[in-house]
């Protein structure tokens, strides 16, 4: 049985703040804690999916850079995908028909979500996101590409926000909670030790729910809003990015006859949208 793993970091136990998580520079001075955080979360997630049956595991970096898991301390035998390509599979990566189960380890929480410990949705400049009407962040984003080929989540690890957001979008899927926000960078968090026994018992209870468990896909035409902080970021990305109407100054939507083809172009608003916030410098 092959089970896919997306990881990201600011849903590891932990984890609350962007010094934290961000990149190995200066500015983020814990990142090399952090990365440790999140490759023994992931670790935990594999040996649950271990124990229920898992016969090849595949791990996608998911945060930033796609350069944070520690690749020689991952658990004998997973395969990772590491570092940004030409993928159009966004965070999701490397999936296809041939796994059982997809998990989302680390993830967070939608932007705009009260309580959330680091809530955004992909990028610091989206301040909303919808899928088909519906807001919608990194969870629903992940797993719509996983329903793409037929794979159901069957775990994610957050904060309570995000399991929350995932078991409303994903009916019968097992959550880890290893914090509970108190703010948007104040946590309170289980033991490590607790929170990795949390994250295999989960995994491996999700893995042996699967035959039970939906894949989730949104209808099509598949309709991605996306609301921007500044006008500037809308301006590139209506002029350069064909079938993209502007809503309003800040709004841009993209329409495309299946999921995939709308997510593809949803990760090209993410990246003309950060080109556009530079067009002052």
């Amino acid at each position: 049985m092959k089970v896919y793993i997306s990881a990201d970091i600011e849903g590891v136990s932990g984890i609350i703040s962007w010094s934290q998580c961000g990149r190995p520079n200066g500015e983020h001075y814990d990142y090399a804690w952090a990365r440790q955080r999140m490759t023994a979360d992931v670790n935990s997630a594999i040996r649950g999916a271990k124990k229920a049956g898992a016969t090849e595991i595949v791990v996608k970096d998911s945060h930033g850079n796609s350069k944070n898991l520690l690749a020689d301390q991952l658990e004998p035998g997973t395969r990772l995908i590491t570092g940004h390509g030409a993928s159009s599979q966004g965070m999701m990566a490397g999936i296809d028909r041939s796994f059982a189960a997809a998990m989302l380890i680390g993830y967070h929480a939608m932007a705009g979500t009260q309580g959330a410990v680091m809530e955004h949705t992909v990028t610091g400049f989206v301040h909303r996101l919808k899928i088909n009407g519906k807001p919608a962040g990194e969870i629903a984003l992940s797993a719509g590409v996983a329903g793409c080929y037929d794979v159901p989540v069957v775990a994610v690890s957050s904060d309570a926000a995000g399991c929350a957001e995932a078991l409303e979008l994903l009916p019968g899927v097992r959550t880890a909670s290893v914090k509970t926000g108190m703010g948007r960078y104040m946590a309170e968090c289980l033991h490590p030790s607790d929170a990795e026994a949390l994250i295999e018992k989960t995994a491996f209870d999700g893995l042996n729910a699967a035959s039970t468990l939906d894949p989730w896909l949104p209808d099509s035409p598949t309709t991605i809003t996306i609301e921007l902080n500044r006008s500037e970021e809308a301006d590139l990305v209506a002029v350069r990015l064909p079938n993209c109407v502007r809503a309003d100054s800040y709004t841009v939507e993209v329409t495309a006859d299946s999921y995939a083809q709308a997510h593809q172009m949803a990760w090209a608003v993410f990246s003309l949208g950060s080109l556009g916030r530079s067009s002052h410098d």
